[in-house]
């Protein structure tokens, strides 16, 4: 007799987002970007963002959306000591808070690359295979584009995560052809498509699919 399915309810949902809190800087930094209208990425995912760079050991990161700094601390917080974090965003003024945090976190400029433009058109010029994670966290019309990037950047062994990937229950529901929705589906098909990948989706935040590059 098999095991009975249990759906999740709401509070089971928010003790696993809410089980690891994030640090202050975090913290402050998903409060700067509520602050400014801006969705910040949910405690539960950086938890497991700040998990994946420790497991991977990673040292240089590349993130589509900076967002006012909170994926980008957690990747900071989480790599080593001489790692490296790229942060782009086609917006300028989300980064400005982003490297003020990160400087009062501790990090010298050193640590971080921050590059303000079109994610479609800089991604390309950055190096092959050179990066343990890319993180996708930008214009979700842009998100197949950003996938097919990912896969040249990342060295083998290296880490495709990419949020929001439910989009508010839209993703899951084939019904539902919203422009985000649409697009989001295509660019989880070119990865599950891909022979190059090892995939999982996770329900933290609004979903995180994670993929290791075979």
């Amino acid at each position: 007799m098999s095991n009975p399915v249990h759906s999740p309810n709401s509070a089971s949902w928010s003790f696993a987002e809410d089980y690891i809190a994030p640090s202050p800087d975090v913290a402050e930094a998903r409060d700067e970007a509520t602050v400014h209208t801006i969705t910040p990425i949910s405690t539960g995912v950086a938890a497991t963002l700040k998990m994946l760079t420790r497991a991977v050991d990673a040292k240089a990161v590349v993130e589509v959306g900076t967002l006012m700094g909170a994926s980008g601390l957690t990747f900071l917080e989480g790599m080593a000591k001489d790692g490296i974090l790229t942060s782009i965003d086609v917006e300028a003024d989300n980064q400005i808070p982003a490297r003020t945090l990160f400087n009062r976190g501790g990090f010298q400029s050193s640590r971080f690359r921050l590059i303000a433009g079109s994610p479609i058109e800089i991604m390309p010029k950055l190096r092959d295979g050179a990066y343990d994670i890319v993180f996708i966290n930008g214009d979700k019309l842009e998100y197949v584009e950003y996938v097919a990037s990912a896969l040249r950047l990342l060295r083998h062994g290296g880490l495709l995560i990419v949020n929001d990937v439910l989009w508010n229950n839209h993703v899951a529901d084939p019904e539902d052809e919203s422009d985000e929705a649409i697009i989001i589906r295509e660019a989880l098909e070119a990865v599950t498509s891909s022979e190059s990948y090892t995939q999982a989706m996770l329900p933290v935040g609004n979903g995180l699919l994670v993929a290791v590059k075979d």
